[in-house]
């Protein structure tokens, strides 16, 4: 019943919010001065066919009807049609979303495998020079911006040592000597399951770079709130209690104190998530990556306000899914926390 209860209240919450980000979404991208219209039919557009376009797009309607009609459009799936590509919206987000996806977990598994680790060794050691150095290389993280990383990294990588490729999600002579069949969209998962080996190893080091810039950030600041509540919680009765009883190392950091530290661990990287889902635009723009980010920026460019809405629509609701999930996560592994 309790988590009935929960459920029912985010509900509605998460609807109020979706409603709430669609109408500022909404009014912004009709305020914008430009013609979508005009936009719509191409540089050499005559003002008949903008009058008619006008008219087909329900342009000439007043504003809350034209939300209304686009709301009734969003609940049957409908986010309209593209202004620079012609095609749907919904149809671009999901031709898309998996190449973003893959490029998201890779990055965060990073940063949580990395970050959580580095984040207890420093609070274990705290004062010597390896919290010293996890500090430093936390704050660079969180401190350094993505597009000048994600530069730098390409400088040393590929131009100064030639390690790895400059950019793209793939090699271009590839689809000609060991093309991927797209099964999933997923390309690490897609030639594992076709054992197109070649490809694996093409897909996986053009992943290292763009994963590394979208990843430092989320890293560092995993780092930082594990090694502060492992602090706090090390400082606790039952902690003390554990070692004058002489409790192994190991099982009193890993086990006792980790177990009550990662709550305010897994909201960081939780929101963390949902921030680089729709936040990865300079690195995609970067690395040339073809997903949402690189899409969303081309959209902003040309002012294509279906695109805008659709990707903004899918970012709140990307937002609030995720942080549901931390919710159920943070009660699952911590009972002292209640969702009532």
């Amino acid at each position: 019943m309790q988590k009935l209860e929960f459920f029912i209240r985010r509900l509605f919450t998460s609807i109020i919010v979706l409603i709430g980000v669609s109408i500022i979404t909404f009014t912004l991208t009709r305020v914008v001065p430009s013609n979508p219209a005009a936009l719509y039919i191409g540089p050499r557009a005559r003002q008949e066919d903008i009058d008619r376009v006008t008219k087909e797009l329900g342009l000439d309607k007043p504003l809350v009807v034209q939300y209304l009609i686009y709301m009734q459009d969003v609940l049957h799936g409908d986010f309209g049609n593209s202004i620079a590509t012609k095609r749907p919206v919904s149809q671009e987000i999901v031709d898309r979303l998996p190449a973003t996806l893959e490029l998201l977990f890779v990055a965060m598994t990073l940063a949580v495998i990395v970050g959580i680790p580095l984040g207890v060794w420093s609070a274990r050691w705290q004062g010597n020079s390896l919290d010293v150095a996890v500090r430093t290389s936390s704050i660079f993280g969180i401190s350094m911006p993505a597009f000048w990383l994600g530069l730098l990294l390409q400088i040393l990588f590929f131009r100064y040592l030639g390690w790895l490729p400059l950019s793209g999600r793939v090699d271009s002579d590839l689809r000609f000597t060991n093309p991927i069949d797209p099964i999933t969209g997923f390309y690490l998962i897609d030639t594992v399951l076709t054992q197109n080996w070649v490809a694996f190893k093409d897909v996986a080091l053009h992943l290292i770079l763009p994963a590394i810039t979208l990843g430092a950030y989320a890293m560092g600041l995993i780092a930082r709130m594990t090694r502060a509540a492992m602090i706090e919680t090390m400082g606790q009765d039952y902690i003390r209690t554990a070692n004058a009883y002489g409790l192994p190392k190991r099982l009193i950091t890993y086990t006792l104190a980790l177990k009550n530290a990662i709550s305010p661990t897994l909201t960081v990287i939780g929101l963390t998530i949902a921030y680089s889902l729709t936040g990865a635009f300079f690195v995609e723009v970067i690395f040339n990556w073809p997903g949402l980010g690189q899409f969303t920026v081309h959209s902003l460019l040309n002012l294509d306000y279906p695109a805008i809405m659709g990707i903004t629509l899918f970012g709140a609701v990307g937002y609030i899914i995720i942080n549901l999930i931390v919710d159920l996560l943070q009660a699952w592994i911590d009972p002292r926390i209640s969702l009532s």
